[in-house]
């Protein structure tokens, strides 16, 4: 199973926040030395269409890397934002720019050892967890992608990769909700837009980040089909168990942020979340 992390990068606005999305590029157009550490597959990282994706900044996990320094590497790859902190002990004469490190870890070099010859270390704790998604067990690639929240640093500008990316969208989440077809936004990507439209402001995200900490638990959809319509369905969907294909993870306790929609229909080539019928759509 491949590994993925990605980031929720929040930033206040007049109107409450926004999160950072980037555009990528078809993916026959990425050199493959980065393809085979960003592929994703169609829940996880996705496209219902055949066009280039949006999708949070992040990427593949390395052997061996801690599942948040791979989230901070990404980060800092994809659009030049630098989880760091420093250390005051920096092991050259000359310490590089961010635009040179950058480089550095894009060009191979080990991300870790680079910034901490630099006098720098990793801030993991400005990561908060939110999610851990599980693709579903009949999707080609299995991936296994876990999502923490951020806030872009005070001073600090996004600068996004052109060679992957061809542009980046700061944008409240309920605006990108609505823009899940014209975006291609996968079904974990429509989801994480929906919890965040019930958080006012940066804060507020946090807030609820450090409360799903101690109820971390993967979620594995399972794919059900009916006539002519295909639905992902949630571990907390009525029919999880009865209808859905594939592997199954259902959960063994109910955590306090499984509410809501519970499955995905596709519609128009675009993923909408929506209630079982006959339930009621809490929270």
């Amino acid at each position: 199973m491949i590994s993925h992390a990605r980031v929720v990068l929040l930033r206040p606005s007049p109107s409450g926040y926004e999160l950072l999305l980037l555009r990528r590029k078809p993916r026959q157009e990425i050199d493959s030395r980065r393809e085979s550490s960003s592929a994703s597959s169609s829940l996880a990282g996705a496209r219902p269409t055949g066009n280039d994706a949006t999708n949070l900044p992040g990427g593949g996990i390395h052997d061996g890397e801690d599942a948040r320094v791979g989230a901070a590497r990404n980060m800092f790859e994809d659009c030049g934002v630098l989880l760091a902190r420093d250390t005051g002990q920096a092991e050259t004469l000359e310490v590089l720019t961010f635009a040179a490190l950058r480089r550095q870890i894009r060009d191979g070099a080990n991300a870790t050892e680079v910034i901490r010859a630099n006098g720098l270390t990793w801030s993991g704790e400005a990561l908060l967890p939110w999610s851990h998604w599980l693709a579903p067990s009949i999707e080609a690639v299995q991936t296994s992608t876990r999502i923490y929240v951020a806030e872009l640093p005070g001073g600090m500008r996004t600068a996004f990769d052109r060679t992957e990316a061809v542009t980046e969208h700061w944008i409240a989440p309920g605006s990108a909700a609505a823009l899940a077809g014209e975006l291609a936004l996968s079904p974990m990507l429509v989801r994480t837009c929906w919890e965040l439209t019930r958080h006012v402001a940066v804060n507020a995200v946090f807030e609820a980040a450090r409360k799903r900490a101690a109820e971390q638990y993967p979620i594995l959809p399972r794919l059900a089909a009916r006539a002519n319509e295909r639905w992902l369905l949630l571990p907390w969907d009525p029919e999880y168990e009865t209808a859905g294909q594939g592997e199954s993870h259902p959960f063994t306790f109910q955590p306090s942020w499984a509410i809501g929609p519970s499955r995905f229909v596709l519609e128009d080539r675009a993923w909408k979340h929506v209630a079982a019928p006959g339930s009621t759509s809490a929270g």
